[in-house]
Formats: structure tokens, C-alpha cells, sequence
């Protein structure tokens, strides 16, 4: 058994024991307001989605579901705020990969570790794409390679901050490709695609539900899908694995997660919830309206995924040769 599958294990069969002891004060969940703190700027995928869960949430519960936004440290601020939090299934975090799955990876303490949160479900995925600004030469994505390799230095690009996926990404297609380029981090995704449509830096690697609306109003231009197959709703932009760098993949997920300590019983019912709802067909329209698949996973096929997905990462961030900060 795995470090990370065996601190799963004991984490859920202690919870069973806590949750499971008869408690004359013990309530019937949710007995009051759940607050899903996204780690993240508003208007980003990850706050979209967020509101949709707790819209729906607030509906299936009676209670209210309030999002809270905790941007700022790559994300580790609002992850950290519930890595801290009571584990009564009151404070919830939905996040992408980095506070996840490897900003562990990428700082020497970020205050938690993401192996103790308590995962509750894969609630979507989306590819990313690689969007650069409108005046920039390159139209393909040869041109873009080609471009960096003559003039190294000089192309720059964006992300949510070191270690978000925009930020491995590009570490990957530098090494991929060959070529060397200026990190410029923001705070969120919403900044840093407001300054590559600005023409202030020239690329960002987002993802198709915030970028396609861009595109198709002729803001920004789209030189390839971070996937091994083609978007559909945008059938006419090759994937970056078939513009030259074949097997490149970047994709982007959010994750739903407790505090540490969590009880196991009270994570598999709020994903029961939360995995009906993302079976509905409301849910299962807006989720397709900004590009995103559902995920719906167990808790268990849930912690199997987080692993995988560090083990991937952290190939990236050793052939990048990223320094822990």
C-alpha cells in the first residue's frame, strides 16, 4: 500500500469510529448554513462551478450553500483556511489541481498537506487550452515553437501563480519544445486572461470555458488543446499532440474535499448529494454550457485519482526542474 492510499485508510477507518459513537448532540447534516470556499478569483471556471454545486446544494439541503473566495499563495491561502477548519463537513473547499495534488511539491511549507484532506468526489474536468494574444505573430503553434527557439527569452507567459496548472503547463512545453520563456503569475485566471487579451503578456494556458467566448469574439487566438483529442466546441483547433508535441496533456479538474479528520461516513453523504446532483440533467446542461464533463467519483476512486495525478505533476516539475519555493 501506498504513503498516500494508507494515510487514507487510517484517516477514514478513525473517522467511522468518531462519527459512528453515540452522541445525544449529534444533529442531522446540514443543520445550518456550508460554506464551499474556493480558492480562486470570482468568474473563475473553479467559483462557476462552485455556484452551481451550492445553488444546487442550497435547493437539496434546505439550508443555505454560500461560496467563499479565498484567492492569493497559489491557491494555498483558501486551502489552508480549511485544512484548518472544524472537520463537522460545515466548511467544504473546491479546488483544481494545485492545492490538491502538487503545491506540495512546489513549496516547502505551504501549511497542509493534501494527502489529509478528506476527498469527497472528482466533480469535473475540462482541457485546457493554449490561448495567446491576438497580435502576436504566431498562428500555429509550429510558429510559436519556432519563434521561442530563435529568440529565447522573449515570449512570456501567464498563470494563476507558481505551481497552478497554467504554470506546469508551460513548464511543459518548454521542455517539450525546446524553448525559454518569461513566468508572468497573477493572482487568479481572470486577471491573467485580461492582460494576454490586452496584448501585456503573450500566453496562458486556460481553459475552454473561459477562453472559447474570447476567441469566438475575435479577442485572443487558440493554438492548441491540451488533450489527446479534439474539443468539440471548438472541432476547428488541433490538439497540441498533433500540432507537434505528441502524448502533451494538461487538463484541468476540481476536486471537492473536507478538512482532515472529517468523519468518512459524513464525506460519503454529502457525496452521495453532490454526486446525484451532478447526475441531473440541470446540472449535466450547465456543466456542457461552459465545457465541463462531470466526474461524480466515489471517495475512494476519488483518492486513487489525486494520487495519480501527483505522480504525473511531479515528473513535470522535476524534468522542469522547479525548485521548491
Amino acid at each position: 500500500m501506498s504513503c498516500f492510499a494508507a494515510v487514507i485508510a487510517l484517516t477514514a477507518a478513525a473517522s467511522v469510529a468518531l462519527w459512528s459513537a453515540p452522541s445525544p448532540a449529534q444533529e442531522p447534516y446540514p443543520a445550518r448554513t456550508v460554506k464551499i470556499v474556493v480558492p480562486a478569483v470570482a468568474g473563475s471556471t473553479t467559483d462557476t462551478l462552485a455556484r452551481i454545486v451550492a445553488d444546487q446544494l442550497s435547493q437539496k439541503w434546505a439550508k443555505p450553500t454560500i461560496v467563499e473566495n479565498i484567492p492569493g499563495g497559489a491557491m494555498n491561502i483558501g486551502a489552508l483556511s480549511v485544512a484548518r477548519a472544524t472537520p463537522d463537513g460545515y466548511t467544504l473547499l473546491i479546488a483544481p489541481p494545485s492545492p490538491l495534488s502538487f503545491n506540495h511539491l512546489l513549496y516547502r511549507d505551504p501549511g497542509y498537506e493534501p494527502t489529509k484532506f478528506v476527498p469527497i468526489t472528482m466533480l469535473a474536468k475540462i482541457p485546457n487550452v493554449l490561448v495567446v494574444r491576438n497580435d502576436l505573430a504566431a498562428t500555429t503553434l509550429k510558429e510559436l515553437i519556432d519563434y521561442g527557439r530563435a529568440n529565447p527569452g522573449k515570449l512570456s507567459y501567464a498563470s494563476q501563480g507558481i505551481g497552478s496548472t497554467a504554470h506546469l503547463s508551460a513548464a511543459q512545453l518548454e521542455v517539450r519544445a525546446g524553448i525559454k520563456m518569461v513566468h508572468v503569475p497573477y493572482r487568479g485566471a481572470q486577471p491573467a486572461l485580461t492582460d494576454v487579451v490586452a496584448g501585456h503578456v503573450d500566453m496562458f494556458f486556460d481553459t475552454l470555458a473561459t477562453s472559447v467566448p474570447l476567441y469566438r469574439d475575435g479577442k485572443v487566438k487558440l493554438l492548441g488543446v491540451a488533450d489527446l483529442k479534439r474539443a468539440a466546441v471548438v472541432a476547428e483547433v488541433p490538439t497540441i499532440s498533433e500540432a507537434g508535441l505528441p502524448e502533451f496533456k494538461s487538463i484541468t479538474w476540481f476536486g471537492l474535499v473536507a478538512p482532515p479528520a472529517t468523519p468518512a461516513v459524513l464525506a460519503e453523504k454529502i457525496n452521495r448529494d453532490v454526486v446525484e446532483i451532478l447526475h441531473g440533467t440541470e446540472v449535466g446542461e450547465m456543466l456542457h454550457r461552459i465545457s465541463l464533463e462531470a466526474g461524480a467519483t466515489a471517495p475512494s476512486e476519488t483518492s486513487r485519482f489525486f494520487a495519480e495525478e501527483t505522480a504525473l505533476w511531479s515528473k513535470v516539475i522535476k524534468e522542469a526542474g522547479i525548485e521548491p519555493q
